[in-house]
């Protein structure tokens, strides 16, 4: 069951990455830093803030 739960992990954290990726075009550090942060929201939730926020406005939104 860790196991499992760890693998979910990783698995959120790709998609976090990849819709990062997608949406900035690379990862720079300010980006790196915040993913631990997106990633205590649900997915619910943290698809739309890096599908609709620009850049400034997702590392302000995590970096408090």
């Amino acid at each position: 069951e860790k196991g499992l739960q760890q693998g979910l992990q990783q698995g959120e954290r790709l998609v976090v990455e990849n819709l990062l990726k997608a949406r900035f075009g690379n990862l720079d550090p300010d980006l790196s830093v915040i993913i631990d942060r997106i990633l205590l929201l649900p997915v619910e939730e943290f698809t739309p803030l890096i599908l609709n926020s620009s850049r400034t406005e997702l590392i302000a939104h995590f970096s408090n």
